[in-house]
């Protein structure tokens, strides 16, 4: 299997859990990116199109606190500070999204540490 069919197969995945995923007012959909370098994170009103808060492996305060970018440490680290941004968003439900990853690793490591920050999905 080449390179193409695997980025094939995810955006397929990827499609596949978004048809069943839609984030309201009420419940804000939680979406994970993860490249190999970094990891991503929103919080997302689907019915208004808005981004209600976002952390990522980028931010200042990870970079500095954390050995590598792209591992489970920054991953936890994200999903706290995503949790505390959120709050400060006056959210506490989420749908969450995987992206079309499998849930382990670093998307269950970001998930366990924001539903640690007081995060309910």
């Amino acid at each position: 299997m080449n390179a193409a069919d695997k980025v094939q197969q995810l955006n397929r995945r990827r499609q596949r859990v978004r048809q069943a995923i839609f984030g309201t007012t009420e419940r804000p959909r939680l979406n994970v990116f993860r490249s190999t370098a970094h990891i991503y994170a929103q919080v997302i009103d689907d019915v208004r199109g808005a981004t209600l808060a976002a952390a990522s492996s980028l931010d200042k305060s990870i970079r500095t606190s954390v050995k590598s970018t792209g591992g489970i440490e920054a991953a936890k680290a994200v999903g706290k500070l995503l949790a505390d941004r959120a709050k400060a968003a006056k959210v506490t439900d989420v749908v969450f999204d995987r992206g079309g990853r499998m849930y382990h690793g670093r998307i269950k490591a970001l998930a366990d540490a924001s539903r640690e920050g007081g995060l309910r999905f």
